[in-house]
């Protein structure tokens, strides 16, 4: 299949619900998270690709999702697991090629899953054609003006030219030897030393940038989450941070590393580009605390969507359940975006391990899925959450390979417990993900916990996710776009839809009395017309 013309191969923008200026289809879409390497592997090299996701498409129709978030598959040296781009507009022989890339989108289509696609504006690979032409020529050169290249500091350049540390640990500044050998410039990375950050303030960054884009939205793309959404521009002088924090993967809105005004005129040009694709959607990786910043990316001419991420960093206590649900909607009521619910990600602890593990944490993740689905607004479920899967933290040191545990020294294992291999099949280890040995290693204990298994099991997980899916697709009472809190026992919090939707959840240590209504769906068994302990209800 060759390249299609602009949205060729798109669905309707208005066949989810009406016109699409009244009722975009992403406003309430459930998307489905898919870490490429750790989905289906189709070649038996152990790592899950393109060739996999489209061959479990069946699955995905079945769980009922709306939409995918497929994360980076471009071609990278994976230092950071595909977030090292080395060239934007091409796919990965590890994840298949722009043929299996067609076929997969064509065949999304055809069961009406759309498609979105990672994109890494921030940074590219080292390896990149670019920061090698940069690295071959000289200080202020037009090579180096893509990239963040300074003079370093001292009287012989041997100290960074200013103090910010790396994401991933360490300095955010590598000095580099220039080509006659001697001691030369340093380059920022935010992130890894194998992804220097680009120069947003550069017309070439920017316009290569809308190709990239074009390109896969050519090609039947639905749109792009948009890596680290909140980063790209830097401050003038890039002066030093006040407070330095090395805590790895930290975030902070007095952060002068992200977050400075001059993004949004860079996320204005982009949505320029989305708006001439119908239908469209740009989605941010943005992490703001403060909502009148997190709302400006939210504007009607930047983002359309932008993940908060409020939900994933609170505990199982009603209370602050509550207010995190009533930030988030705060977070976008001013400016009429719609609101982003996730439980977790391939950067976050798996929602049963973070509840307390155990079947405890299933019980709480199968209760805080009921709320997040009866939530106003889109809902991110990343591959897994739907299986029950908890965190994998006893993973053999020797198979690690987020970026983090390398440059702490072995201190912080970094992510990549959330990132195990999803079980299929069987009763043994690799459950059907692969033929070959997985590039991470699958529990023998998750034989009950296999896509297999749930599906024959009414009470499961999975199960318990499709229905839910299902209503929230097929019923009236999810309609609006806000929530009225209902008064509830200490340690429980209900609230009510427009449409008339009512969910309830038991954060308490003692079974309640339901609100009145005909219970649609409860994440546990009722005890005796009674919600009990660590579970949700939805009523009508």
């Amino acid at each position: 299949m060759t390249s299609s013309s602009p949205g060729e191969q798109a669905l309707p923008a208005e066949s989810a619900a009406g016109p699409a200026e009244a009722a975009p289809w992403w406003r309430s879409a459930v998307f489905y998270q898919v870490y490429p390497r750790s989905f289906a592997d189709s070649t038996g090299d152990g790592v899950g690709d393109l060739g996999g996701l489209r061959d479990r498409l069946g699955y995905l129709e079945l769980l009922g999702v709306d939409a995918l978030w497929i994360c980076p598959v471009m071609r990278s040296p994976m230092a950071d697991g595909g977030y090292d781009v080395s060239d934007p507009r091409d796919i990965d022989p590890l994840f298949g090629d722009l043929a299996v890339l067609d076929e997969l989108i064509e065949e999304a289509h055809d069961r009406e899953i759309r498609v979105t696609m990672d994109l890494v504006p921030n940074h590219t690979s080292d390896r990149h054609p670019w920061f090698t032409a940069a690295l071959a020529a000289g200080p202020d050169s037009a090579e180096r003006a893509r990239y963040i290249f300074r003079d370093g500091r001292g009287p012989d350049g041997s100290q960074p030219p200013n103090n910010w540390p790396s994401i991933f640990g360490g300095p955010a500044w590598t000095r580099i030897t220039e080509s006659d050998g001697t001691p030369g410039q340093w380059y920022l990375h935010i992130f890894a030393a194998e992804q220097p950050d680009l120069n947003w303030d550069n017309p070439e960054v920017v316009a290569d940038f809308e190709q990239t884009m074009r390109f896969w939205l050519d090609r039947g793309v639905d749109g792009f989450r948009i890596d680290v959404a909140h980063g790209m521009a830097k401050p003038p002088g890039l002066p030093d941070m006040e407070r330095v924090e090395t805590r790895m993967l930290k975030h902070d809105d007095d952060d002068p590393r992200f977050n400075n005004p001059g993004v949004h005129d860079i996320h204005r040009r982009l949505r320029k580009v989305i708006d001439e694709y119908p239908g469209a959607v740009s989605i941010g990786e943005v992490w703001v605390e403060d909502n009148v910043r997190f709302g400006e990316y939210l504007r009607p001419d930047e983002l359309q969507l932008a993940f908060n991420f409020r939900l994933a960093e609170t505990p199982f206590d009603a209370a602050r359940i509550q207010a995190a649900v009533d930030n988030s909607l705060g977070a976008v009521s001013a400016v009429g975006a719609s609101a982003t619910w996730t439980l977790s990600n391939h950067d976050v602890e798996r929602e049963v391990t973070r509840y307390g593990g155990g079947s405890v944490g299933v019980d709480r993740a199968r209760a805080m899925m009921l709320l997040e689905l009866a939530l106003p607004g889109a809902v991110f479920v990343y591959n897994g959450s739907e299986l029950g899967l908890p965190n994998v933290d006893d993973l053999p040191a020797e198979v690690l390979q987020d970026p983090t545990w390398e440059r702490s020294g072995h201190t912080e294992r970094g992510r990549d417990g959330c990132r195990v291999p999803i079980p299929w099949e069987g009763d043994r280890p690799p459950f059907g993900f692969t033929a070959g040995q997985p590039w991470l290693p699958l529990p023998p204990e998750w034989s009950d916990l296999t896509v297999e298994a749930q599906l024959e099991r009414l009470d499961s997980t999975l199960s318990l996710y499709r229905a839910a899916i299902e209503l929230r697709a097929g019923r009236t009472e999810f309609g609006g776009d806000e929530l009225d809190w209902y008064g509830s026992p200490e340690g429980c919090l209900a609230f009510r839809r427009p449409g008339g939707l009512v969910c309830a959840l038991n954060a308490s240590d003692a079974s309640i009395p339901l609100p009145p209504g005909e219970v649609l769906l409860s994440s546990a068994p009722l005890e005796g017309g009674r919600l009990p302990v660590n579970a949700a209800a939805w009523l009508v």
